[in-house]
C-alpha cells in the first residue's frame, strides 16, 4: 500500500526556516510527480510546490516563490521542502502529495490543481509566530 509520511514541521519565529521531508513507501514513486499543498485553519487546501518525476522542473505558488525550494531524492523516495523567510501567513498543515496524473508533458498550470493529487500524507503542522 502506498504511503507518504511527512516530518519536519514545528514552531518557528517569523523569518525562520524549516525543512519538511516526505518519505514514500510501497510504490515506485519515481514515476510520480511529488508536491506539497497546505491548509490553514478554516481555509481550503492550496497548492504550494511540485517537482516533476525526474526533478527537471519545479512549480511554485506565487505566495512562496523565492522563499521555498522543493527537491527530491528518488533513491530515497523522499521529497523535501526547504522553507525560508517564514511569516505567520505560512502557518498551516503542510501535506505531501503524489500524482500519477501529471506527466512531463503536462502544462505548468495543471500542477497547481489539487485535484491532480491522489496520494496524500497525514500532514505536518508548521506554525510561525510573529
Amino acid at each position: 500500500q502506498a504511503q507518504l509520511v511527512e516530518s519536519g514541521g514545528g514552531l518557528v519565529k517569523a523569518g525562520g526556516s524549516l525543512r519538511l521531508s516526505c518519505a514514500a513507501s510501497g510504490r515506485t514513486f519515481s514515476r510520480y510527480a511529488r508536491g506539497w499543498l497546505r491548509q490553514a485553519p478554516g481555509k481550503e487546501r492550496d497548492f504550494v510546490a511540485t517537482i516533476t518525476q525526474n526533478g527537471g522542473s519545479t512549480y511554485y505558488a506565487d505566495a512562496v516563490k523565492g522563499r521555498f525550494t522543493i527537491s527530491r531524492d528518488n533513491a530515497k523516495k523522499t521529497v523535501y521542502l526547504q522553507t525560508n523567510s517564514l511569516h505567520p501567513a505560512d502557518t498551516a498543515f503542510h501535506y505531501c502529495a503524489a500524482s500519477s496524473l501529471l506527466s512531463l508533458y503536462s502544462p505548468g498550470s495543471s500542477y497547481h490543481s489539487k485535484d491532480k493529487y491522489h496520494i496524500w500524507g497525514q500532514g505536518s503542522l508548521v506554525t510561525v509566530s510573529s
